[in-house]
């Protein structure tokens, strides 16, 4: 269980997100008070974002350190006791009515704090500074949960910034990591299975092009969210993504949902960018449809493609999704469609919410049945492990 960073973080991970949305939806309700200091729809995003989130960002770069810099993984003690300071976040900011606002943010913001460090001292330590973005990325996250708490305690408004920060650097996350493996893995397997086939473009200027821009759009958005200038960045973003997209031969891997859905989910990633700007420029669409392409679509897609895809290489396993694997892309999938369908279903907007919800918590609920062995057990040879 503690002998790499992925175990842990992506069952617990997976848990929480299957936890947190019901525990939000019984609130949203109605039928039940969180004992938060946060207001409902604020925990929710915090949970999503600084909870689930960070726990599989966690579980990648525990994973991917060591192949960057050449040193020994973390893990025994010292990644239990950083388990263990995750899962206390988790009470802490739940429980922060009974213990104190102060109290739930120190104990939350342990976490962040020490695996910046953790992180900072490997990279450093193996001179890999490729990666030193990375450690930008984890301050970002570690300063939107600092904004959410400062509003938990009542010195300024600052908990929707910070979520929204929180959400834009796991996005740009996504569109600097995914730009690297999703062509990388296409072009790998088209070389070994369909030869014949173009390979997916390699790294030029519309990558940089669409990076640049991604990045600006996600500042404007964090920063002046309902600016015009904020929705010609998304407009702009989402338009070098979808172009980028189509560099990397998506077309051609049908046959490998490991493959497919990391395209699918790099494409919630430029609808999401759409609708942003849509959302700016007029007032067609309520303003959660953009968010929930980036978040329910964008991030829960690509989370789980790569929990599953690390889960099964790094376990022994195949390569291949079998048909509990494809559930669960299907799952979180139909989640999105619903979610974004909610808010225009009038009287049965609470029903499609709670649909939607369920369809999230089918997905991950199916990632803890067909993974939970893989992710306790020694690693096993693959010729003799089956596809999950």
């Amino acid at each position: 269980m503690f002998s790499a960073g992925f175990r842990p973080f992506f069952l617990l991970g997976a848990a929480w997100a299957a936890i947190a949305v019901p525990l939000w939806l019984l609130a949203f309700a109605g039928q039940s008070d969180l004992p938060t200091q946060l207001a409902p729809a604020a925990w929710h995003v915090h949970e999503m974002v600084f909870g689930y989130g960070a726990a599989i960002v966690a579980g990648f770069l525990l994973t991917a350190i060591p192949n960057w810099t050449g040193r020994l993984p973390l893990q025994g003690r010292p990644l239990a006791a950083l388990v263990l300071l995750w899962m206390a976040g988790r009470a802490a900011v739940l429980s922060a009515t009974d213990i104190g606002a102060l109290a739930a943010a120190l104990v939350d913001l342990a976490f962040p704090l020490i695996f910046l460090a953790v992180v900072a001292r490997e990279i450093i330590a193996g001179r890999n500074w490729r990666n030193l973005p990375m450690l930008g990325a984890l301050a970002l996250l570690l300063l939107g949960n600092l904004l959410v708490h400062i509003e938990a305690l009542g010195l300024a408004k600052t908990a929707a910034a910070g979520n929204r920060l929180g959400v834009a650097t796991l996005l740009m996350l996504i569109s600097f990591v995914g730009g690297r493996v999703v062509p990388s893995f296409t072009r790998n397997w088209l070389a070994r299975l369909r030869p014949e086939t173009a390979a997916p473009a390699t790294f030029g200027m519309v990558d940089r092009i669409a990076l640049s821009l991604t990045g600006l759009a996600l500042a404007l958005w964090v920063i002046l969210p309902d600016g015009t200038a904020a929705s010609s960045a998304e407009l702009a973003a989402a338009l070098a993504l979808a172009a980028r997209l189509l560099r990397w031969r998506g077309q051609a891997t049908a046959r490998e949902p490991l493959l497919w859905v990391l395209h699918v989910g790099y494409g919630w990633l430029a609808l999401g960018f759409l609708l942003l700007a849509v959302n700016g420029f007029t007032s067609l669409l309520p303003p959660t449809t953009a968010l929930h392409a980036l978040t329910v679509g964008a991030i829960g897609t690509v989370t789980l493609a790569m929990m599953t895809r690390v889960s099964l290489g790094h376990t022994g396993r195949p390569l291949t999704a079998g048909s509990g694997t494809v559930a669960i892309y299907g799952l979180v999938t139909l989640a999105a469609f619903i979610r974004l369908l909610a808010p225009l279903g009038g009287t049965e907007y609470l029903a499609l919410l709670s649909l939607a919800g369920a369809a999230w918590c089918g997905a991950f609920g199916l990632f803890l049945v067909f993974y939970f062995r893989p992710l306790v057990r020694p690693r096993i040879k693959s010729e003799s492990a089956r596809p999950a």
